[in-house]
């Protein structure tokens, strides 16, 4: 069961290492917010969404996911059209001091945001259930649940984490140029990506 838990951890691990949407939008909310309890609805929500698509890919969703090319083309355009918004709105979003400024999402459109980013993203839903479910098919029994919950528990440490870095850069960035900055990569990012999903819609 150890070399179980040592494969989801790292599987896991590699997979939401790269600076995705998701990433980013758990670190910018970090650095924005004024308190880090106030990034928890975030951080809480992307922990969950991932549980959820993790479970979901061990128990044989990625089957019928990956079997169905008209599911896959509906979760792209979705996806796509979201990214582009997503992208837009974080352009032209700018850091600010002041609490109460609209930029500074609250609790409600922090969870809107979280779970859209983690369920509307084909590529990272493509991933998870097809890496992730079809590495399950090595284990079953307890073998099979210690690896599931290592992918579990890498999520729930790595948001996180991610969002105490991005209050610890916030709280050092008193300028906000680098936020600044950090936004206009993230919408980069996001348009990249809804592009890379346009091209690779067959």
């Amino acid at each position: 069961m150890f070399s179980s838990a040592i494969h989801g951890f790292l599987l896991a691990f590699g997979l939401i290492l790269p600076l995705g949407v998701q990433n980013v939008f758990v670190f910018n909310q970090g650095a924005l917010q004024m308190r880090w309890v106030n990034v928890l609805p975030v951080v809480l929500t992307a922990s969950i969404c991932d549980t959820i698509l993790i479970l979901l890919a061990v128990f044989g969703v990625s089957a019928v996911v990956l079997g169905f090319i008209w599911i896959k083309t509906i979760l792209i355009i979705m996806g796509i059209l979201f990214l582009t918004y997503m992208g837009y709105l974080t352009w032209k979003s700018k850091p600010s001091a002041n609490a109460t400024d609209g930029q500074l999402l609250g609790a409600n459109k922090q969870i809107a945001f979280a779970a859209s980013v983690s369920l509307l993203n084909p590529h990272a839903i493509l991933d998870t259930i097809g890496v992730i479910g079809t590495s399950s098919l090595s284990y079953s029994g307890p073998e099979k649940v210690v690896f599931t919950l290592a992918c579990i528990l890498v999520s729930w440490l790595w948001f996180f984490g991610l969002s105490i870095a991005g209050r610890i850069v916030g709280t050092l960035d008193s300028t906000g140029r680098f936020i600044l900055a950090l936004n206009k990569v993230s919408a980069i990012i996001m348009w990249g990506t809804a592009l890379y999903l346009a091209i690779s819609i067959k």
